[in-house]
């Protein structure tokens, strides 16, 4: 297969996934533009885009199609699709399990069509970009209860641990703190859901760009959780502490609705930090000279009686 053939089977194949996507991916952007535990999918599509195109004639990408592995991903995606369409006509599962079924159909079968197109050895070279379209799938409600879950209670526990540290006296009942004075609950609204979703997306799109090696990606894009449960009990614990000895109008006043940017750049600083030292390790480990030991033969030479 020519390359401009490549280019154009691939196109050919985008436009049938969007004749036959359009409903998910429509009811996707949806989603992220209401709902705001889902606004970072707005960033998937144009990052994924952007680091490919920027990558491809730098990595002398080829075309060598692989067409069995396309077919399989590319009828796999039909069947999921198919799953999702008939549970939306039946109506006898959840409209948001419908759409992530039907988002994951459409998202494998771009993957699909890239590796039937160009290949799985070019496939492999832009595995972060493609992989990196997993996050246009909404997550369904019931698992992001669980992690808005975690991070209430996370910074729960950590707005307690400071708290402990300036010798405020605190009682910690789940997700309900009790200070002197004032009663402090991290709801659901209070998760910072939106603000852990983008750092997470950050730290894995630094790592990818400004690290090398696959421990170092790891181990940032790791470091992001308690990152951002450290974000927001530091939010809980700043609020309260101001609310208590400055002015009670800071509990519910700019600071509390919109002071979440703030706090963001914060632990987006420390993550920075974060990304600038395991660079440095990752430099000092690739200068350190590699010590090769050589066997060493002795000879023994047998003595003569005298």
């Amino acid at each position: 297969m020519s390359p401009s053939s490549a280019y154009v089977r691939f196109a050919l194949l985008l436009l049938v996934s969007l004749a036959i996507g359009w409903h998910a991916l429509v009811a996707t952007f949806a989603l992220a533009l209401r709902n705001d535990a889902y606004t970072h999918i707005l960033l998937i599509l144009p990052i994924s885009l952007a680091l490919i195109a920027s990558d491809w004639r730098s990595r002398h990408a080829q075309v060598r199609p692989n067409l069995g592995a396309g077919l399989a991903l590319l009828g796999f995606a039909v069947l999921l699709g198919s799953i999702a369409g008939g549970w939306r006509r039946a109506g006898n599962s959840a409209a948001d399990l419908q759409l992530a079924i039907g988002m994951l159909a459409l998202v494998i079968w771009w993957i699909g069509a890239f590796i039937g197109c160009f290949g799985a050895r070019t496939a492999r070279m832009f595995v972060f970009p493609i992989g990196f379209l997993l996050w246009l799938v909404p997550c369904p409600e019931f698992a992001l209860n669980y992690v808005v879950s975690f991070l209430q209670r996370g910074s729960a526990s950590v707005a307690h641990l400071l708290f402990s540290v300036a010798h405020v006296p605190v009682v910690q009942d789940g997700v309900v703190l009790t200070v002197p004075g004032i009663i402090l609950e991290v709801a659901k609204e209070c998760s910072s859901i939106r603000s852990s979703m983008m750092l997470l997306i950050t730290g894995m799109v630094l790592a990818q760009l400004l690290l090398r090696t696959q421990w170092a990606k790891i181990l940032v894009t790791l470091a992001v959780i308690p990152f951002a449960i450290a974000k927001n009990g530091l939010r809980v614990f700043v609020l309260a502490m101001l609310g208590l000895y400055v002015d009670p109008s800071y509990l519910n006043g700019r600071l509390h609705h919109n002071g979440g940017i703030l706090f963001f750049l914060v632990s987006l600083g420390g993550l920075l930090v974060l990304l600038w030292l395991t660079a440095r390790v990752e430099r000092t480990t690739a200068a350190r000279p590699e010590v090769k030991y050589l066997p060493t033969t002795i000879a023994l030479q047998k003595s003569t009686p005298q």
